[in-house]
């Protein structure tokens, strides 16, 4: 089994719900995204150099990322607000703590927290991803799945890591 390697970068982000419902994600790149959740558990993004996509969870802690060109990355949730994506990416929600712990903690995720973090896979096969969705919706409905990585803006009250990294 290969290890977990080093993220090739590093971005913190922060969100902040819209009266629309919308949610702005801002990157600690510059980076700016406006996300909306779809009734179909979808969450439909833009940015603003344009780019669109659309973010499903594929079972518990997968995250398939497919760009309007069909580019496709995937991502593992780690807790923490962290999602290691599979183009080497290193996410961390600053806003899943509040004030200097949630400062303290953005700091050192690249370091210390990665400890905990698995990488996500590079490639899914139609078959395994429709077997991850069936796994997801078995464990829903059984009441037995973990955090739903849902992000708690979209009015559930939860206190999520993110949605979708």
């Amino acid at each position: 089994m290969r290890g977990t390697p080093a993220p090739q970068r590093h971005v913190n982000y922060g969100d902040e719900l819209l009266a629309d419902g919308t949610v702005h994600r801002r990157y600690s790149d510059g980076r700016q995204e406006w996300r909306t959740r779809g009734g179909d558990g979808l969450v439909h993004w833009r940015d603003e150099r344009g780019y669109t996509g659309v973010d499903e969870p594929l079972g518990r802690h997968i995250v398939k990322r497919v760009y309007r060109n069909g580019r496709t990355v995937y991502g593992r949730e780690g807790g923490f607000g962290r999602t290691l994506w599979s183009d080497g990416v290193l996410t961390v929600n600053r806003s899943s703590f509040g004030g200097r712990i949630g400062g303290i903690l953005a700091a050192i995720a690249g370091g210390a927290l990665l400890g905990g973090l698995i990488s996500p896979p590079e490639f899914l096969t139609h078959a395994q991803e429709e077997e991850l969705r069936t796994q997801a919706m078995s464990q829903s409905s059984s009441g037995s799945g973990g955090s739903s990585d849902y992000g708690g803006w979209d009015g559930d009250g939860g206190d999520d890591d993110g949605d979708f990294g």
